[in-house]
């Protein structure tokens, strides 16, 4: 095992608390997050949701070119104020959730296996994990209102990331 720091650069959709991994990497630097920017840029294009705004904070990999991608397709950049995490408060939590309910139970053995655990991570946050704020509805759910309640009904679980994950949903009768 190497002890080495790789970087997640994820975008959060306020307004549904969906989460998009947009890459991974162990050198984050200006020409590789400008990439990464274009290749969501378009990604998001694809899907018809340009976003108005993008929060992001001070750090130096920000660079101009990043900035330009999305300033081109119309999105205003707002950097948060210097040393004020909770200006980006969804994110802080969406890292909190993440390491409490995944990554701090796990030896990461590389790069590639990091990408695979975060990708099936946001699949679970994104299609079966409750969210408070949302009525208790996940963010790619289209539902309005909370869940039924599950009295008598049958529950199947389905485990994700070797079972260090639960997903819970009514089985079929």
């Amino acid at each position: 095992m190497l002890l080495k720091t790789l970087y997640v650069l994820f975008v959060i959709e306020v307004g549904t608390r969906r989460v998009h991994l947009v890459g991974v990497t162990g050198h984050p630097n200006g020409p590789w997050m400008t990439q990464q920017a274009r290749e969501l840029s378009m990604s998001l294009a694809e899907d018809g949701r340009a976003p108005r705004f993008l929060i992001r904070d001070r750090d130096t990999k920000f660079v101009a070119g990043f900035d330009t991608v999305f300033t081109a397709d119309g999105t205003e950049i707002i950097r948060t104020p210097i040393a004020s995490p909770n200006a980006n408060a969804y994110a802080e939590r969406w890292v909190s959730s993440a390491r409490s309910e995944c990554l701090d139970w796990l030896l990461i053995r590389s790069e590639r296996h990091l990408v695979r655990v975060i990708a099936e991570y946001i699949e679970h946050y994104n299609h079966a994990r409750p969210h408070r704020s949302r009525d208790l509805r996940p963010p790619c759910s289209s539902a309005v209102g909370p869940p039924p309640p599950a009295a008598a009904q049958r529950i199947r679980r389905r485990d994700r990331l070797g079972g260090l994950i639960h997903e819970y949903e009514l089985a079929a009768a």
